[in-house]
């Protein structure tokens, strides 16, 4: 039998068995870089894959960043959007969760020369985050600077912190 058929464990006698058509491991993974990183990626001069940033950047959806904090009468949520302008963020906030959505526009300048690398990314994100309590979306405000939004929501007056002291 072939040695993807049967492998015999050492010492036990015990046997494992599986499919003759069955990928090992190494096949397997392969197979999954190939479905994300299809052939027609890899630079067909240096015949390599690509640099690791440039995978990532491939693969990761352009979500901003998110710091939510909640203090006793409020959540603060921070939004990383550099390079969108606040006329085009969209913010919606329900009881218990925030929703931002933005685009960057794409510039049309002609650039003299081929691109040796072009990393800075144009498009549309949407980002939904759950909030640590129910807040007052009506009384929400919002300000933007440097690149950051920042939401200020209260929190309803159920949602509200209390400190328990245990005796």
């Amino acid at each position: 039998m072939a040695k993807k058929e049967m492998e015999a464990s050492e010492g036990t006698g015990a046997r494992k068995v599986t499919h003759p058509h069955a990928l090992t491991p190494f096949e397997e993974m392969e197979r999954m870089f190939g479905s994300v990183f299809p052939p027609a990626r890899i630079r067909p001069s240096q015949w390599e894959w690509p640099s690791w940033a440039e995978m990532s950047s491939f693969v990761e959806e352009k979500v901003p960043k998110l710091d939510i904090i909640e203090r006793d009468n409020e959540v603060i949520v921070r939004a990383e959007v550099a390079g969108v302008d606040k006329k085009d963020l969209d913010i919606s906030v329900t009881d218990h969760t925030v929703t931002i959505k933005g685009c960057t526009k794409e510039e049309h300048k002609e650039e003299k020369g081929d691109y040796f690398r072009s990393e800075i990314s144009q498009g549309s994100f949407s980002r939904t985050s759950t909030l640590p309590c129910d807040v007052d979306g009506d009384k929400a405000r919002a300000s933007f600077s440097d690149g950051i939004l920042e939401l200020t929501i209260p929190k309803l007056a159920t949602s509200k912190r209390h400190t328990i002291k245990v005796e």
